[in-house]
């Protein structure tokens, strides 16, 4: 069975140790995924698991595609678009793969440095995810509160400074956060109750003090997640204020609809992960296998509802790919009729 497996695997494991403020420093060679050991019906969750990746690359790529292959459509809001549609591609290879190997392979062990680039990488695409959405919602705010002055403070070039201060606060915090993970021992169970190598999870594990590293997980929580959904919160504010003051109904409708599809990514992004995180984490009063489940849902549909939402809701992006289609398949129809023209010569 896997459990004498693991026992075994236990008893003969040599550890690495460093040392540290004079005490041993303990390093397993790595950690054991179990969080969907106990759950029924497992197999019709991971088929879901695969349809769910194949949207994802799909429409994030086409995404991608059709605005890096259009002119007109190099512009901030676009260029923001197109950093969400990265982020988003990026969190779901991080870990939905991984997760299909376990089921297929029955291969639940991962190695401790593998572990902790697969924590920095889901955590810093998950802040990222969080920053992305921000963006989106300050382009909103300058194209409706400041409309006369929406060409010169939202530009390209500021947008693309937005977007890599982003990236870098977010990757500096994250490598903080998870380098302090290697203070820890682990000299009880190497076992991850989740469905990858958790923060939370895998510090809980440790057989010295966590206490820096809860109040990293609490601390940074709440400025890669909360402060963001704090900033769309108050933009949203001034965007109402500005709306209602607009004396036109069409105009209030017209600026309303152009915020339609980023309200929708930030409620399905937001709502389940503040659920999870401040009845779960700071609460602690949900089943961890519902907690398991959920949060594994939570980060795994947005990435692949975010790009059907821009493509179906955003006009110019579902013009250019529906043209971008007909011109493929005119191109392939082009080509066999020239090929049944030859063989009839």
């Amino acid at each position: 069975t896997s459990i004498s497996i693991f026992h075994r695997i236990i008893s003969t494991m040599i550890f690495q140790r460093a040392v540290l403020n004079s005490s041993a420093i303990i390093h397993p060679p790595g950690f054991y995924i179990i969080g969907f050991e106990t759950f029924p019906f497992i197999s019709v969750y991971f088929i879901f698991l695969v349809f769910v990746y194949g949207v994802t690359v799909l429409f994030n790529i086409l995404v991608i595609y059709v605005i890096a292959s259009t002119r007109r459509l190099h512009t901030p809001k676009f260029l923001a678009v197109v950093n969400l549609a990265v982020i988003d591609l990026f969190l779901n290879t991080c870990t939905i793969p991984s997760m299909i190997k376990i089921f297929l392979i029955k291969n639940n062990f991962i190695p401790f440095n593998l572990c902790l680039l697969q924590m920095y990488v889901y955590y810093v695409f998950v802040s990222l995810e969080s920053f992305a959405l921000a963006i989106l919602a300050y382009d909103r705010l300058i194209a409706i509160c400041f409309p006369l002055r929406q060409n010169s403070i939202n530009t390209v070039r500021s947008m693309c400074c937005i977007v890599s201060v982003s990236w870098i606060i977010n990757m500096g915090i994250t490598a903080f956060a998870t380098g302090i993970m290697t203070r820890l021992s682990f000299c009880r169970s190497v076992r991850v109750f989740s469905y990858f190598c958790d923060y939370a999870p895998v510090f809980r594990l440790a057989c010295n003090d966590n206490t820096m590293q809860w109040f990293a997980a609490s601390f940074f929580s709440i400025l890669l997640l909360f402060f963001p959904f704090t900033f769309i919160f108050l933009s949203y504010v001034s965007i109402l204020i500005t709306v209602f003051r607009m004396k036109s109904v069409d105009s209030r409708v017209k600026a309303l609809a152009t915020c339609a599809e980023h309200l929708i990514l930030v409620a399905i992004f937001y709502i389940p992960l503040i659920v999870i995180f401040t009845v779960g984490f700071f609460l602690g009063v949900v089943n961890p296998d519902q907690r398991v489940l959920s949060l594994s849902l939570a980060s795994c549909i947005p990435p692949c509802i975010n790009p059907v939402v821009y493509s179906l809701k955003t006009k110019d992006i579902k013009t250019r790919a529906l043209t971008l289609f007909r011109t493929k398949v005119k191109t392939k129809l082009t080509k066999v009729n020239l090929k049944v023209n030859i063989l009839q010569l």
